[in-house]
């Protein structure tokens, strides 16, 4: 079940666009039987098969490829291999997709596009391309309708002289579509686009008003009673205006006067009603998610910044026991001062130009850690039973720096440097399969710490932010033994 689970959501594009699929043939007239229908399915397939695969390899592609990388798969995809299918099977006009319903499936699926890069959400994922950030809802509202009056302008102009279509009370919108008839009539198909795009812009002035201004201001902040009574006072201003330009226009006539006459009609009113009332709850889902998306984005600044405090606290605590160690060795005048104060500076360098850094490779994080310890011993005056056993079988695997080295530092604080007798420290570190375990083990004597000190609270702390449940932490003490464990999963 969990195999299925990640299989949709991460080829979620593809899924959606198969499932739309049969609603290209559903809505044809007339409706096909089941034999038709199979066999326009299985070719609608193949036409939009370039729109299949990119939704499916969509996630990969975006974490694969650079920014430039993902737009070029986009357009290979939309804007070449969608336009040679299309264009194929245009020219073979196979029984049930004759005409110009090719190029309206295309179209369909290019608005399907459009509509999803809008998607708050999906611009999460997309978020290294500021051009598809910067589409907002009504700007992929508008694109759409710009698309759908040029679709719109060809097949009127196609249609233009056709008996089947063409008579002298009106003209039919067929699926049709002719170059010639494009090139030789191209006054009238500009006039028809420009037409046609008025007649939506009307109400997509509607949808904008109700997006900018009853939506985010009267809803929001004066409730849904003002809201309700600031659409009807909206549409009652507006809708007789829009009318009288709709029904002046002359395609309105050609078209066999698809608006009525009169433009105080309560049809228009309730048209432009419709229109606010079926865009709110896409708008709201819209802002939802919008505000949804900044919740998300403050508290990762926030764990961030959380994050680089505790970094910053974990520093000058090394800082100081590291000194403590070097003024130790000063005072016995120990030849070994110089060769501690060179490693010394090798080990504060790492701290500053690599603790800095979000992760390090694991091979980095073991000479450090062995550098610490050979630091440490240097003025231990007792015999250290020192164990570190290692098991890497990948040192390029990365892990967050400044992680393991709090376990070191507390077994030399709490329990080696105060021993009165010989001590141990036995450590062990296993990395492979993008998993980590690593354990500490040290003699203390006297009564264990009531409780962990400012490196474990830091510790416990940075790894509930760098790995939210896929870590284990373990402390314990017993028989003058305190050992640690650590385990990290999805590396």
């Amino acid at each position: 079940m969990l195999r299925i689970k990640n299989i949709f959501s991460q080829h979620a594009d593809a899924w959606l666009f198969a499932g739309l699929l049969p609603w290209l043939l559903i809505l044809r007239k007339p409706e096909p039987d089941w034999q038709a229908y199979g066999a326009q399915l299985l070719l609608l397939f193949l036409l939009l098969l370039p729109v299949l695969v990119f939704g499916w390899y969509r996630q990969r592609w975006l974490q694969q490829f650079s920014r430039k990388g993902y737009i070029i798969c986009w357009l290979v995809c939309f804007c070449g291999a969608l336009p040679l299918t299309t264009l194929i099977l245009f020219r073979l006009q196979p029984p049930g997709l004759e005409g110009f319903y090719p190029v309206s499936c295309a179209m369909a699926a290019l608005i399907l596009e459009l509509i999803l890069i809008t998607n708050a959400s999906y611009r999460l994922q997309v978020q290294r391309i500021p051009l598809l950030q910067k589409i907002s809802l009504e700007n992929a509202v508008l694109i759409t309708l710009v698309l759908i009056s040029l679709t719109l302008a060809v097949m009127g102009v196609s249609s233009l002289h056709d008996p089947r279509y063409h008579t002298p009370e009106q003209l039919l919108i067929g699926f049709e579509f002719s170059i010639i008839k494009i090139v030789r009539y191209f006054g009238t198909f500009l006039s028809f686009f420009i037409q046609f795009l008025l007649m939506y812009l009307c109400g997509y002035f509607f949808f904008y008003i109700n997006s900018r201004f009853l939506v985010l201001r009267v809803l929001k902040e004066k409730g849904v009673l003002w809201y309700i009574l600031a659409a009807f006072a909206t549409v009652a201003v507006c809708y007789p205006l829009i009318a009288q330009l709709l029904i002046s226009l002359p395609v309105n006539h050609l078209l066999g006067a698809i608006f009525p006459d009169n433009p105080f009609k309560l049809e228009n009113a309730f048209a432009a009603l419709g229109i606010l009332l079926f865009s709110l709850p896409v708008i709201l889902a819209v802002q939802w998610t919008r505000q949804n998306s900044r919740i998300l984005q403050l508290e990762k600044e926030k764990a961030g910044t959380e994050l680089y405090l505790l970094k910053q606290q974990l520093n000058p605590h090394f800082f100081f026991n590291t000194l403590n160690n070097l003024y130790a060795l000063s005072l016995q005048q120990s030849p070994q001062t110089p060769e501690s104060i060179l490693q010394l500076s090798d080990l504060m360098r790492y701290v500053i130009y690599k603790g800095q850094q979000p992760l390090v490779e694991i091979g980095e994080e073991v000479k450090y850690l062995e550098d610490y310890i050979q630091l440490q011993q240097i003025r231990l005056k007792k015999t250290l039973d020192l164990r570190f056993t290692q098991n890497i079988t990948d040192p390029a695997l990365q892990i967050p720096p400044m992680l393991l080295i709090v376990f070191i530092e507390n077994a030399f604080k709490h329990g080696i440097e105060p021993a009165e007798e010989n001590a141990f420290l036995h450590i062990h570190l296993e990395c492979k399969a993008q998993q980590l375990y690593f354990s500490c083990e040290n003699s203390f004597e006297g009564q264990a710490p009531a409780a962990p000190g400012i490196g474990l609270s830091n510790l416990q702390k940075r790894l509930a932010l760098l790995y939210p449940g896929s870590h284990l932490l373990h402390t314990g003490a017993k028989n003058h033994t305190f050992k640690a464990e650590l385990q990290l999963n999805r590396l």
